[in-house]
């Protein structure tokens, strides 16, 4: 039987002779005539090729990136870093990880009673024990989490004598779903292990109780030194975003170097063509939502009257997006509406973008802000012809993100901007970015909150909002949309 390199060659030639574009399709209808896995043919077919597309991760992620290209630096290398906005989140989620004790004991009453898992089990147990050992610490100082700024040496200890019990069982063992389940636990434990060893400053190592579970957390607190480290491995990388704003916080997160070039364009569309209204009568803030919940209404309801059409609203929360849908849907039962949920699927996805067709009948959107539908899509001209964003898009108030506050107050006296401010508006700006997609488009943005009118806010406005206007009442928000939709542009 020939083995994978003997059907690669073959398969790699007729690639090569009369494909130059290795698209998805492409890559499987080959690995399927020659029988070869589709995952293992692409990556090495891409040693063929000038440019490779791919997620962030196998770039970035010290697990799973991929070692024939970044685990050496290479100077021919130039990396091309699209909607970089969103690397500092997800460079952190990358350099963070969790164990938890929930898949000890069924594996302790999985495994057989035999000589060949007595090592295993025993250091289960241990790791077992480590386990009750923090959770007893948590009962003892009456907290629910324990963030400290060095790890714990026993747990480690542990973790680490159970990956080594685990790796000399599985590879005398042949496939079976006990050895799945084994090693689920063990590739969980190998990224501790890995992530652990960067441990610094830039970390925090966390216990905390989840769902009946005893977890302890690496979290990441600031990837900077790590994207850099990875950028420097090639010769030279070009990072950017619509939303890249302001440039001196994307500089420090994304650890660009004193000497880094940076280039801010213009919007290339007719800045008149989009009118942005602050509604300073309205105030969100979690106190106020119900008081202010009628004059929302009220205020969607003006949006969507001058000029039916399509419109997009975003919200901050689940919770609250509901909250604003049941309502208008009760006052409004006319209105067209379509509504974004927490489990949707691709045809969901599709279904919800479709209502926005150009010979649809009009219809009012209700979307998570920082939701699927806030960025990364195009509806051009008709398709969408107004957006209302409800609040400032603060992310919601939790351990981990003051744990972020408190860092980067230490670090550069911002930490209030830095862990809630600035994210929050980057949501906004993306949200407010599915509006104008070319030159010919118009529409409105409407800014549902007070606090848009504050000076940390309008200084972060981008060029093409200079033209902002605040509106005090309802009756002054009718006449500026009115009047947008009645110029002759």
């Amino acid at each position: 039987m020939l083995g994978y390199y003997d059907r690669l060659k073959p398969a790699l030639k007729d690639l090569l002779l009369h494909q130059n574009q290795l698209t998805r399709p492409i890559i499987e209808r080959y690995a399927q005539t020659y029988q070869l896995d589709p995952f293992e043919f692409s990556l090495d077919a891409s040693l063929f090729c000038d440019v490779i597309i791919g997620d962030y991760n196998y770039l970035f992620d010290p697990i799973i990136h991929l070692q024939r290209f970044f685990a050496v630096e290479n100077p021919l290398n130039c990396y091309l870093i699209d909607e970089t906005h969103n690397l500092v989140d997800r460079a952190r989620e990358m350099y963070s990880t969790e164990l938890d004790d929930e898949p000890i004991q069924p594996l302790l009453n999985a495994l057989p009673a035999d000589q060949a898992t007595r090592k295993v089990k025993t250091a289960l147990r241990r790791v077992q024990r480590s386990f009750t050992n923090l959770n007893q610490s948590l009962v003892e100082q009456q907290v629910e989490f324990i963030n400290q700024t060095n790890p714990d040496e026993d747990f480690n200890t542990a973790i680490e004598k159970l990956s080594a019990r685990l790796h000399q069982w599985l590879r005398k063992r042949e496939p079976s779903p006990l050895v799945e389940q084994v090693l689920a636990y063990y590739f969980v434990c190998l990224r501790y292990l890995k992530l652990v060893e960067l441990f610094n400053d830039h970390f925090r190592w966390r216990v905390l109780r989840v769902d009946q579970k005893t977890c302890v957390r690496l979290l990441c607190l600031d990837p900077s030194p790590f994207i850099a480290e990875t950028l420097q491995q090639g010769g030279g990388s070009i990072l950017f975003s619509a939303t890249l704003s302001p440039l001196p916080y994307y500089r420090q997160l994304l650890g660009a170097e004193s000497n880094s070039l940076q280039y801010q364009l213009p919007s290339p569309f007719p800045p008149a063509r989009q009118a942005v209204l602050i509604t300073s009568y309205l105030k969100t803030t979690y106190q106020n939502r119900t008081k202010e919940l009628p004059q929302l209404l009220a205020s969607l309801k003006i949006l969507i009257s001058a000029n039916p059409g399509h419109y997009l609203v975003f919200i901050p929360s689940n919770v609250y997006l509901d909250q604003i849908y049941q309502a208008f849907l009760s006052k409004y039962p006319e209105v067209k509406t379509v509504k974004q949920t927490a489990d949707m699927s691709s045809d969901d996805r599709e279904s919800f973008l479709q209502a926005f067709a150009p010979e649809q009948p009009p219809v009012l959107g209700f979307a998570l802000l920082s939701g699927i539908f806030s960025e990364g899509i195009d509806l051009v001209g008709k398709q969408l012809i107004g957006v209302a964003i409800v609040g400032v898009g603060l992310p919601k108030i939790n351990p981990e993100t003051n744990l972020l506050q408190d860092y980067f107050t230490q670090k550069n006296g911002f930490g209030f901007a830095y862990a809630y401010q600035l994210p929050g508006f980057n949501h906004v700006l993306q949200a407010a970015g599915r509006l104008i997609r070319s030159s010919t488009d118009r529409g409105i943005v409407a800014l549902f909150d007070q606090r848009f009118t504050q000076k940390r806010y309008t200084r972060l406005f981008p060029p093409h909002w200079s033209h902002y206007q605040v509106v005090c009442n309802q009756h002054q928000f009718k006449e500026k949309v009115k009047n947008f939709w009645n110029e002759d542009l």
